[in-house]
Formats: C-alpha cells, sequence, structure tokens
C-alpha cells in the first residue's frame, strides 16, 4: 500500500469517527438550546465548529475526509466539545497524524507498579501529577479527601483548574486564599519550558477567561518553585484536616510527581477511614 492510499484511508476513518462522535451527543448535553426540527441525530456541523472555535468550512472539510492538516490546538478543542474519553482522544490524533498529546504520553507511566503503591498507601490521599497540573492518577483516599474524583470529566481533571473553578474543591480548601497565588505562581515557573506548546496556552487561555481571580495574577508575572509542604482541609464528614505533603518525582528529569498526603497530627490520623471496601 502506498503512502498516499495509506493517508487517504487515514482520512476517511478520521471522517467517519468525528461524524460517530457527533452524533452521540445532544444540543442539551452542551447546553443549545433545541430550536426548530432536528433531521440528523446529535448535534449539528456548525454547532460543533461554534463549540470548539474553528471555521465551520474547515470542520465540514475535516468530516469530509480532505487533505489538511490540523493543529495539536485545533483538536484539542475538537476532542473536548465531542466529550472523547481518553482513548478515543487519542485515536483522534493518531487518524489525524497529529503527535500523541502530552497528557496521554503521561499517562503511560503510570505502570501496575505505580498503581498497586497507590493501593498500599491508603488511606493515605496520593495523587499523581505532570507539571501542567493534569491529574495522571489517585487512589481512593484521594477521592475521599476532595470529592468524587472520578465524576470529574477527563479533560477537567487538573487540580490548577479545579482549585480555581470548582466550588466543592474551595469549600475544602482551608487556605485557599493563602495558597492558590503561590500555586498560580508555580505554575507559572513550571511553564518557563513549555511556553509555545499549546496545551499550556490553552489552559492559560481557558483560566483567564473563566477564572477572575487568575486572570488579575496571571499578568503580574509572579514565580514560585517552593512547593507547600502543609495544608488543611475541611471534609465534610469529619471536619478539620491537616496534611504535610511529600513529593517524588518519577525520574531524575521527569516532570511528574506523587504527591503524598500524610498526617501532620494523631487528630488528623484518627479521622482517616480505616479500609475502603
Amino acid at each position: 500500500m502506498t503512502t498516499a492510499v495509506a493517508s487517504e484511508l487515514r482520512r476517511q476513518e478520521l471522517a467517519r469517527f468525528l461524524r460517530s462522535r457527533r452524533e452521540r451527543i445532544t444540543p442539551e448535553q452542551v447546553g443549545l438550546p433545541l430550536v426548530g426540527r432536528r433531521r440528523t441525530p446529535g448535534l449539528r456541523r456548525e454547532e460543533v465548529a461554534q463549540l470548539a472555535g474553528v471555521g465551520v468550512t474547515w470542520y465540514t472539510w475535516l468530516e469530509q475526509g480532505r487533505d489538511i492538516n490540523a493543529s495539536e490546538q485545533v483538536l484539542q478543542a475538537i476532542a473536548r466539545t465531542l466529550r472523547l474519553d481518553p482513548h478515543e482522544h487519542t485515536h483522534l490524533f493518531r487518524l489525524a497524524g497529529a503527535p500523541e498529546p502530552d497528557r496521554e504520553r503521561d499517562c503511560q507511566v503510570i505502570t501496575p507498579a505505580m498503581e498497586l503503591m497507590l493501593k498500599k498507601l491508603e488511606p493515605y490521599p496520593v495523587a499523581v501529577r505532570n507539571a501542567r497540573c493534569d491529574l495522571l492518577a489517585y487512589n481512593r483516599g484521594y477521592t475521599w479527601l476532595m470529592g468524587d474524583v472520578d465524576a470529574i470529566p477527563f479533560e477537567d481533571r487538573n487540580t490548577l483548574v479545579q482549585c480555581l473553578l470548582n466550588p466543592d474543591w474551595r469549600e475544602r480548601m482551608l487556605d485557599w486564599d493563602t495558597n492558590i497565588p503561590r500555586v498560580i505562581a508555580s505554575f507559572r515557573a513550571a511553564m518557563a519550558e513549555h511556553v509555545a506548546e499549546p496545551a499550556w496556552k490553552n489552559l492559560v487561555k481557558r483560566l483567564k477567561a473563566e477564572s477572575p481571580l487568575f486572570a488579575e495574577l496571571w499578568p503580574q508575572h509572579d514565580v514560585n518553585s517552593e512547593p507547600i509542604r502543609t495544608k488543611r482541609y475541611l471534609h465534610p464528614d469529619v471536619g478539620l484536616l491537616r496534611f504535610n505533603f511529600t513529593y517524588l518525582y518519577y525520574g531524575r528529569r521527569s516532570e511528574i510527581t506523587v504527591s503524598t498526603y500524610t498526617p501532620a497530627d494523631e487528630e488528623t490520623a484518627a479521622k482517616l477511614p480505616l479500609m475502603f471496601d
């Protein structure tokens, strides 16, 4: 099979994949009003284009399997609009002939051995993140502390996004007002090595649009690489909790960290669940 034929087959498969995912999403799911009679199931092409912030003609060509190049930024926007799960997200990039997204590559480091380690550390909360604050893995102790993380859409499982945009997280973090400027400053420091990467720029753009505090603090260019060592939480069932943080890096040059929350006092230790079902 020639390269040209293989590329054509891949584009046609991409077209079919996009159509199938567009047709499974209802207007109500994305907050669009039902106006008039709809001849096709799911969203219309122009609605996907509008929600993703791309041109209608360009998106139509993509669904028609035309020979056009899609940037990572555009593919990420389409993936969010179509609510793709992690496997579908990676599949979209492969069909589009684009490099695998950073987050998907990072998720591959979560080996069975690491998953076992996270489980064995329960009931202590443990979370694995990359430099962009994407939440790559976590144990049941972490969901007990922060709420139902599994219910958060995959594309929103980012601790910076949740700290700034999720009221439930803000209520649980007692020192939010003090710590969040340091978290933003730490994120800016980490971004120094990723300033040209679309995923990072898209995250900044989103937070500037949706978080007034982020929009206020980001232009100040404050940086801080010193991690927060102790945090306080207000759990809805057991009340005040104090944790010390231990940060372990996955490798010498890795930006992936394993954060372990250990009780800072006996009162907190006594409140942790003894076991999970």
